[in-house]
């Protein structure tokens, strides 16, 4: 066994309910003013309202930051880190998916260390604790309360950029799964997709652990059995605290474990083609999982056992069982087939397979890829 390291540096709260918890957690956090950010589409539901009311009520002033769109740019973190000093925050909540929280990650870095949030694109640049952050996910989904990763979109570049960094982990986090019971079935599909992703490629993963395998293991668990239980009905109690769970410990496993060429692959796609996160992952799945088929060492089958539709004893079971079955769960929850579906277009493919050479997840796949690889990869998810 190889050597491994790990910690949980973070205060979490799961439950139905668990925002009831949160000026307990702003009390001790030190929180005098809160810059709450957020999008629009959360606050014409009223959830950032009720979150609002909840802060201000433990009589702590808050200032809202709501322009977050998907895929966030450098300019909205910009907007976002001007807003924060402004007003004079002492500490962030982040409310929503991935991009609030990735957003709030970025805002707490440049509040506390200045420059440009490019000055701190690639891994452990960031010297130092950044601004007390809370997260509360809206999503099953990405997993961002407790990675490391901050993914912003470089327009300049037409680039997913990444700035990893442990100092990144919000302080304090609140799983409440009645905020995701009313997510379009859409939405709950490819985020749940997405978070199934993130465990099974931190799961075959060349730099999986004993922990993030636990993490892992117990995530596909969740998520597999639950997942399309959750998109048939949101208003599911049981499944909604499953996914919730399944999403939090899929992203504690590839925050020590990393992941693989579906994110290295899905981050360009994004960038160029505006295809949501979770949407490009789940296609760009079953054309991965096939090629890694190569590299599989006995954990496709405890994978293809966790997300089965059926419980009917196996003969024997081949890795491309894996592949066929991932293509039947992304047909059961009504996910694209094709990135051409999507918009995506040939002549960018070059482009995109270089780009997604420069993702740290290149290096973790447990199959080695060259540029080469991707453009064929690309091709056959067209």
């Amino acid at each position: 066994m190889k050597d491994f390291s790990f910690k949980i540096p973070q205060n979490i709260e799961f439950g139905m309910g668990s925002l009831r918890k949160l000026p307990k957690i702003l009390k001790e956090s030190n929180s005098e003013h809160v810059l709450l950010i957020s999008d629009r589409g959360l606050e014409s539901i009223g959830v950032v309202g009720k979150i609002q009311g909840i802060i201000e009520a433990g009589v702590i002033k808050c200032t809202t930051y709501l322009e977050v769109k998907p895929n966030p740019t450098i300019a909205i973190v910009d907007e976002a880190t001007a807003l924060y000093k402004e007003c004079k925050a002492t500490s962030i909540v982040a409310l929503g998916g991935g991009s609030p929280l990735d957003v709030a990650k970025a805002v707490g870095v440049l509040a506390n260390h200045g420059g440009k949030i490019t000055d701190y694109e690639g891994n452990h640049k960031v010297p130092g604790p950044v601004v007390p952050m809370i997260a509360i996910p809206t999503t099953a989904g990405t997993g961002s309360e407790v990675t490391a990763s901050c993914v912003i979109t470089d327009e300049s570049r037409n680039y997913k950029m990444t700035v990893f960094s442990y100092e990144n982990l919000p302080k304090y986090v609140v799983l409440d799964p009645e905020l995701i019971m009313t997510a379009p079935a859409s939405i709950a599909a490819s985020c749940g997709v997405d978070a199934l992703i993130h465990a099974l490629e931190a799961y075959i993963s060349r730099n999986a652990s004993p922990f993030s395998d636990a993490m892992a293991e117990k995530a596909m668990e969740l998520i597999g059995g639950n997942l399309r239980r959750f998109v048939a009905n949101r208003q599911d109690e049981e499944a909604a605290c499953a996914m919730m769970a399944g999403c939090n410990f899929a992203g504690i496993a590839f925050a020590w474990a990393r992941l693989g060429n579906v994110h290295a692959m899905s981050h360009p796609v994004s960038a160029y083609f505006h295809v949501p996160h979770g949407v490009a992952n789940s296609i760009l799945l079953p054309t991965v999982i096939e090629y890694n088929t190569l590299a599989d060492n006995g954990r496709y089958e405890v994978i293809y056992n966790y997300i089965r539709k059926n419980n009917e004893v196996l003969n024997g079971f081949k890795p491309e069982m894996l592949v066929e079955e991932l293509k039947k769960l992304n047909a059961d929850l009504g996910i694209p087939k094709s990135l051409s579906e999507v918009g995506v277009k040939e002549e960018m493919i070059e482009k995109m397979a270089n780009d997604a050479m420069m993702s740290g997840n290149i290096p973790a796949n447990p199959r080695q890829t060259n540029v080469k690889d991707i453009i064929e990869l690309y091709k056959k998810a067209l």
